[in-house]
């Protein structure tokens, strides 16, 4: 129980260090009103685009399971093949992450 709680615990603590010290130079500029609204649109478009990509591929991970586990019930042997389809429907949430990493580096 211990060791695999202290699994759970060290990549997350590192993860926080690894985002915190990526911030610190953020926090020691001035922050003028023109800035601050052109942050907080990016901060927005960033967030819609990651959100709106999760719930695409939530559920179209969803169907495309169901079509994938019904088919492979009548033709087991084609279960290798629908699996894939199953993770070209999970590259939807990685293209939302790409796009939202892309509006955070622009100036």
């Amino acid at each position: 129980m211990r060791s695999r709680l202290a699994e759970a615990i060290a990549p997350t603590l590192l993860a926080i260090l690894i985002l915190a010290s990526l911030f610190t130079p953020v926090a020691g500029q001035k922050l003028t009103p023109e800035l601050a609204e052109v942050e907080s649109v990016k901060f927005i478009s960033m967030t819609l685009a990651v959100g709106i990509c999760a719930v695409a591929a939530g559920y179209a991970v969803a169907k495309v399971s169901v079509a994938a586990l019904a088919s492979a019930t009548e033709r087991p042997e084609i279960l290798g093949r629908a699996i894939i389809f199953v993770g070209l429907a999970e590259g939807i949430a990685i293209y939302g992450l790409l796009v939202a990493f892309l509006i955070w580096i622009t100036a």
